[in-house]
C-alpha cells in the first residue's frame, strides 16, 4: 500500500555517520531514506547578554535547506533577506528538543550552536534534524569535557523525533514525501529516551482523526523513537 513498499510500522533506512564536518566540535550527516542533514555544533565560550551571570549555559540551533535539495531550485533566504516561518519555527523546535534533555546549569557558561542544514529532502527534515542534532550535541560536549570545560556530558536522557501519519486511512511511521504530501493526517512526535513527550504536532488534512486513531500514531511513534534511540547509542557508544 505505501508507495516506497515498506511495512506500516517500518521506518525507511536510517543512517548516522558521526564526524562528518571536520572542524565542527560535533557533527554528523544523518539519512533517513532519501533525506540528508549535515548537524554541526558550535561551542563557543559564552552565553547570550540575557543569560550571562546566572552560571548556566545555553543550546540553540538554526536549520535551512540548501537551494537543490528539493526537485526545483529555492532562492536561499539570505539572498531574500528573512527566514521564512517555516524556517523559524522548525530552528526553535529543535533548540526547545535539545533543551529538554541538556542540565543547561551543569554546562556553566558556554553555548552550543547546532546547524541543521538539508541537503536532499524527502520528507521529515525536522525529524531528521532533531535526530542527528541530539549526536551532534553529544560530540560537542564530549569535546567540551575533553578540554576540562566541564567535568561530565551533561545530558540526562536522549531525543529523537519522527513522523506518522494517516495515509489512504491507514496509520503508517516516517512519512516520505510521496506519503506526506497526500496524508490525511500529519504528526511529528518529539519523544525522549525515557519516552518522555518533548512535543507533539498534528494536524488533520482532509477530517478531524479520532483519539484511538491518535493512540495509534502514538504507538507507531515510540517504535520509532525507540529504534532511533537505539541507533544513537550505536553510534555514540553508549553502554
Amino acid at each position: 500500500m505505501r508507495p516506497s513498499g515498506r511495512e506500516l510500522d517500518q521506518m525507511r533506512t536510517v543512517i548516522i555517520e558521526p564526524g562528518f564536518a571536520k572542524h565542527a566540535e560535533g557533527s554528523c550527516l544523518i539519512k533517513f531514506g532519501d533525506t540528508h542533514v549535515l548537524c554541526a555544533a558550535t561551542l563557543e565560550e559564552r552565553v547570550p547578554p540575557w543569560i550571562r551571570g546566572q552560571g548556566k549555559g545555553w543550546v540553540t540551533a538554526e536549520y535551512g535547506m540548501l537551494p537543490r535539495a528539493t526537485n526545483s531550485r529555492m532562492s536561499r533566504e539570505a539572498a531574500r533577506g528573512k527566514q521564512s516561518g517555516r524556517t523559524q519555527e522548525i530552528q526553535r523546535l529543535i533548540g526547545r528538543s535539545l533543551r529538554a534533555v541538556t542540565d543547561l546549569e551543569a554546562m556553566g557558561e558556554m553555548q552550543i550552536t547546532v546547524d541543521c542544514d538539508v541537503i536532499q529532502a524527502d520528507g521529515g527534515t525536522r525529524t531528521a534534524s532533531i535526530t542527528g542534532a541530539y549526536v551532534a550535541l553529544h560530540l560537542a560536549l564530549r569535546n567540551a569535557v575533553e578540554r576540562e570545560l566541564i567535568e561530565s556530558v551533561p545530558l540526562v536522557d536522549q531525543v529523537a523525533a519522527v513522523s506518522c501519519g494517516l495515509y489512504q486511512s491507514a496509520a503508517v511511521l516516517d512519512l516520505d514525501y510521496l506519503e506526506d504530501s497526500a496524508a490525511e493526517a500529519d504528526t511529528n512526535f518529539v519523544l525522549t529516551g525515557a519516552n518522555g513527550i518533548v512535543e507533539i504536532q498534528g494536524t488533520a488534512e482532509d477530517y478531524p482523526f479520532s483519539e484511538d486513531q491518535f493512540m495509534e500514531l502514538m504507538r507507531l511513534a515510540k517504535k520509532g523513537v525507540g529504534e532511533l534511540v537505539e541507533l544513537q547509542r550505536q553510534v555514540l557508544e553508549l553502554e
